[in-house]
């Protein structure tokens, strides 16, 4: 089989799985249920890195395959889901379905061009300095995974419209050239917190009100 087979690519692929799943839940008609599993896939995607680091021998060829493999599971998970899950609420009367439509096209080829140029800036860095990055240009996709969980709770409490209000500015800050700190130590403690925070007013919208 052709790839590279490693423990450092397992928890991605579980994230495209979880994600597979969520996309499938949205056009059946459950955003609540495919939010969950964009929700995990940000699990999957906070934690993969560190595992990935922990492999001190691998070759370039499979450093550069992990991150490959990781950007082209990354919009699945944090462009087509959010997307999907987008066009689902036009199920409620909320969205306009061609506006829908349009705004999941935007959100996956504004992510896509995101992440492509990541691709090629982070082989160019890695070339002629060691470390980690410091900064992203651009908001990084893999904000979506916090993003679209409240903007869907924000969907239940005030409308489906605030959905796709989202998924526009969010389409937009990915190819904007702004520099975001790429978070370490506390601040992915903090994100973590946010993470549960955002959980449970998504299930407060979903059912505390009914």
């Amino acid at each position: 089989m052709i790839g590279f087979y490693n423990y450092t690519v397992i928890l991605t692929y579980i994230s495209l799985l979880i994600s597979s799943l969520g996309i499938g839940l949205a056009m059946s008609g459950c955003p609540f249920e495919a939010v969950l599993c964009l929700l995990a896939s940000g699990v999957c995607d906070m934690f993969d890195g560190k595992i990935a680091r922990t492999r001190q021998k691998s070759t370039d060829e499979e450093r550069r395959f992990g991150i490959q493999i990781d950007s082209l599971c990354d919009i699945v998970c944090f462009g087509v889901l959010p997307a999907a899950i987008c066009i689902s609420l036009t199920s409620d009367g909320g969205i306009s379905r061609y506006i829908a439509f349009a705004l999941g096209a935007l959100l996956i080829l504004c992510g896509l061009i995101r992440l492509a140029y990541f691709n090629v800036t982070e082989e160019t860095r890695q070339s002629s300095e060691s470390g980690r990055r410091t900064h992203y240009a651009g908001l990084p996709i893999t904000s979506s995974a916090i993003i679209f969980p409240f903007a869907l709770a924000m969907s239940y409490l005030v409308g489906a419209w605030v959905y796709g209000a989202f998924a526009l500015l969010t389409a937009i800050l990915f190819v904007a050239p702004i520099r975001v700190p790429k978070p370490h130590g506390l601040s992915l403690v903090g994100m973590g917190l946010l993470g549960f925070s955002v959980l449970a007013l998504l299930i407060f919208a979903r059912f505390g009100l009914s």
